[in-house]
Parts: C-alpha cells; sequence; structure tokens
C-alpha cells in the first residue's frame, strides 16, 4: 500500500494582519494572546505569585528611573513585522513616537524584563533568542522558582554574549542603566532574613 506524505505550510501572520484581527472582533482585548514568529501564543494566566514580582518591579524601578526612561507593564514591542510580544516589563526612552499611538520598537528598549513562574524554558529559549535577534540590549529573567534574576547582554544573531545570575540576599546591577540595582529578596517576593 502506498502513502502520500503532504506538506504543511505554515501562514505566519505580520504585525498589521494581527492588530487587523484585534480591529474587526476576531482578537478581543482581554485576550491574553502574542505574536511570536508570525504565530498568535496564546499567554498563560498571571497567578498572584507572578503580578506581585511584576508590581514590585515596577515599584523598585519607577524612582531609579525617574524622567530619564518610560516603564511599560505588559504592553507590546514591536521587534519586526512578525514579532510582537509583550514582555511583564520594558523600560523605554522617553519619545513622542508613543503619544502618536506608535508601538515602540527595538531602539526604543533599553531594557526588558520577563517574570517566569511557568513560562522559565519558552522565556529562554524562544523569547531571549527573539529579544538578541531583535538588538535589545539588556534583558532581565526573574526565575520565580529559582528565586534568581538573570541578566543578558551583548545580543548577536545566535543570542547573547553574557549572562549572570543572582540569588537570594543578592542584587543584580544594569549595564544599560547603571542607576538600577535589583534586589532579587524584594523582586521574588522572599523576605530577607
Amino acid at each position: 500500500m502506498e502513502t502520500k506524505t503532504q506538506l504543511i505550510t505554515r501562514r505566519r501572520f505580520t504585525v498589521h494582519e494581527y492588530h487587523r484581527m484585534a480591529e474587526v472582533g476576531i482578537l478581543h482585548e482581554d485576550d491574553r494572546v502574542e505574536l511570536i514568529e508570525g504565530d498568535i501564543v496564546e499567554m498563560n494566566p498571571i497567578g498572584g505569585r507572578h503580578a506581585f514580582c511584576v508590581n514590585e518591579l515596577n515599584r523598585i524601578l519607577a524612582p531609579l528611573v525617574g524622567n530619564e526612561a518610560t516603564i511599560s507593564i505588559q504592553n507590546p514591542v514591536r521587534l519586526s513585522d512578525y514579532y510582537e510580544p509583550q514582555p511583564d516589563v520594558a523600560v523605554l526612552r522617553p519619545s513622542e513616537r508613543y503619544r502618536a499611538g506608535d508601538l515602540p520598537i527595538p531602539d526604543d528598549v533599553l531594557l526588558l524584563i520577563e517574570v517566569s513562574d511557568t513560562t522559565l524554558s519558552y522565556d529562554r529559549n524562544v523569547k531571549l533568542e527573539l529579544y538578541a535577534r531583535a538588538g535589545i540590549p539588556e534583558v532581565f529573567i526573574v526565575d520565580l522558582p529559582g528565586e534568581a534574576i538573570e541578566r543578558y547582554n551583548g545580543p548577536s544573531g545566535n543570542g547573547y554574549r553574557r549572562t549572570e545570575r543572582a540569588r537570594s540576599e543578592e542584587t543584580l546591577a544594569s549595564e544599560a542603566l547603571p542607576s538600577v540595582v535589583l534586589p532579587v529578596d524584594a523582586v521574588v517576593g522572599r523576605s530577607s532574613s
């Protein structure tokens, strides 16, 4: 018996098509999705510890960056025609483009932060690679189960060239924003003894 193999063609959506789906009601404002490599990817629900961590990052970052940057919480960043992730925190250069309704692009980004509770592998193996290819200068991943913060710098087409991991009772400083120093225990919601 002879079998035929059928090739499956993947249909990638552009950022324009993705936004158009929202405009016509296919996607709704409260849908937790992002555009990754032209695929519409459903994001995990936000749990209590994740929400606490994002709020704590916002509280810590705001006075450290002051008027030198804009802190964007869980909003999209347009990396290319096929990538529009929604990092948990984006620290952006101030820009008049945002007032005009444009989304930030890689040149606007100083620092991205992903909070990983159940998504650590996805954040490290998928999103981090996208951020490096887009030239995002610095990414932090908050590893909630591991109670640590990872810093990635030196983007290239093959990922980030430098990485550092800070654990409980340590701090991690940003290279892109020297005023930003994050205490691991405060960010992950662990009381320091």
